[in-house]
């Protein structure tokens, strides 16, 4: 699964449908942040765990500090003794071998014992195959042909093409839909595959349903219970999307009305848990919530990519009260960097409010561990990249919410502003860029009043860039 906190709704519901999780660590990075959320996560549902050390050929492995790494992460999140005497396996992916002994890593001939530990610890689904059927959604899906989808494990009882179904919610008593199974479809290899029924402990696509959701029970009509699920986390950070009103509107996208981006956002609902969409005060901008700045980032890119023009503004936390005190998102930073660059990554994120919690040098890298607001990190990738020329790894992690820590200064630079519309040109961006940096290439069209560029004294400077030589 990805660990990245910005998909932690995945994780939360597809851990509901799964009996054992397979751990897999580097051989020479160790624990990440991510694999902390994930373990979490795993822990808390009691789920059976095996532990496989990939990429043991990597020359510089180091296979026995990893295994007392994780041995620490387990006790760190509260693990129970069995869990803590799970079995390891050593594996090389790129070969396709595994081995129980790590001392001797070319001992393994194929990926053999991977598969026999598995079978050996994981316990097989428990279902009672002759109880009432009762089946919870952990994830939705959308068809064109039959509409909404539910996907789950069926837990008790047999599922059926045309039989009738109440549905219930663990978290709402207030849900009541009854309905058929019009499709049932089992999942092989990367497709589905049309069936007629499915026993307790089959994982399962089912159609009939227009309007289930995550979380909802399905259940025979004779016996309406639901099952536990947990409950997705809130979002933390909020974008407003709006109509496209710039001198350039409507060039680009085919999709560009208030209407359009709005079918569009609902459609998104469908299939994604950890989003939230709301109305604003005005007609033409919506309110989109999400778990990060890449979660909302990556449904931008997908939007303009399938013709979408919209404008977006700048990213907020969303932040709530607790005994009269702002509470606001905070973040665990994991930074891997080269030693010398070590200084400038301390110095750039004290600036933004992270605490120092942790720190340790590996070979000639250090690993530094923060805890800062999230709102702190907006923008900040590119820095830190130009910071470490390139050279260091930034993980962050949602790590609960803590009190309002004050103003942090977001940028110490002005603007270069276009002064006329038109094409950039050469001559225009050779005499502009004495004042500053520049973020516009020969040939682009630009519109009197777009910031071109941005200067390091602190005040805004007018630039013609379309200025060409007579």
């Amino acid at each position: 699964t990805p660990g990245h906190a910005d998909f932690g709704g995945e994780v939360e519901r597809v851990l509901k449908m799964v009996n054992g999780v397979l751990l897999l660590v580097d051989a020479a990075e160790g624990c990440m942040p991510q694999t902390r959320f994930v373990l979490q996560k795993a822990l808390q549902q009691n789920l059976s765990l095996v532990i496989a050390v990939n990429k043991i050929d990597r020359p510089d492995a180091r296979i026995a500090e990893v295994i007392d790494e994780i041995l620490e992460l387990l006790m760190d999140l509260g693990a129970t003794d069995e869990q803590l005497d799970s079995p390891m396996v050593f594996c090389s992916g790129r070969n396709g071998t595994a081995s129980y002994d790590w001392t001797d890593p070319a001992s393994g001939t194929d990926l053999k014992p991977l598969f026999d530990t598995i079978l050996k610890y994981v316990q097989p689904p428990e279902g009672e195959p002759d109880e009432p059927l009762q089946m919870l959604v952990s994830s939705v899906d959308y068809n064109d042909f039959v509409g909404r989808m539910g996907v789950g494990r069926v837990q008790n009882g047999v599922i059926k093409v045309g039989s009738p179904i109440q549905v219930c919610d663990w978290h709402n008593p207030d849900v009541h839909m009854s309905g058929r199974i019009t499709k049932l479809f089992d999942f092989k290899a990367n497709g589905r595959e049309p069936i007629e029924s499915a026993r307790a402990g089959d994982i399962v696509a089912f159609a009939g349903l227009p309007d289930i959701s995550i979380g909802n029970t399905i259940c025979d009509p004779s016996k309406v219970q639901p099952l536990p699920f947990v409950k997705i986390n809130d979002p933390t950070v909020e974008m407003t999307f709006s109509v496209n009103d710039s001198p350039f509107a409507g060039k680009e996208g085919k999709y560009v009305t208030s209407r359009q981006i709005r079918d569009r956002l609902m459609r998104e609902l469908l299939k994604d848990v950890a989003l939230k969409v709301e109305d604003s005060a005005t007609n033409d901008s919506f309110r989109v919530m999400g778990r990060g700045e890449m979660h909302l980032s990556i449904l931008i890119e997908t939007m303009r990519r399938e013709g979408y023009e919209l404008q977006v503004s700048p990213p907020h936390v969303l932040t709530h009260e607790e005994n009269g005190k702002v509470m606001e998102p905070m973040e665990r930073v994991v930074v891997d960097v080269p030693e010398t660059y070590q200084g400038n990554v301390m110095t750039a994120l004290g600036a933004r409010k992270a605490i120092l919690m942790n720190m340790q040098m590996m070979n000639s890298r250090s690993r530094i561990e923060f805890r800062m607001p999230s709102r702190g990190l907006f923008g900040y990738r590119s820095q830190f990249l130009t910071d470490t020329h390139g050279e260091g790894i930034m993980n962050t992690i949602f790590d609960g919410y803590e009190e309002w820590c004050g103003d942090i200064q977001t940028r110490s630079t002005g603007s270069l502003i276009s002064f006329d519309t038109g094409d950039a040109v050469t001559y225009g961006l050779f005499n502009a860029q004495q004042r500053g940096t520049l973020i516009v290439n020969a040939g682009e069209k630009v519109y009197a009043g777009e910031v071109v560029g941005y200067t390091p004294t602190g005040e805004d400077i007018t630039v013609n860039v379309c200025k060409t030589k007579h």
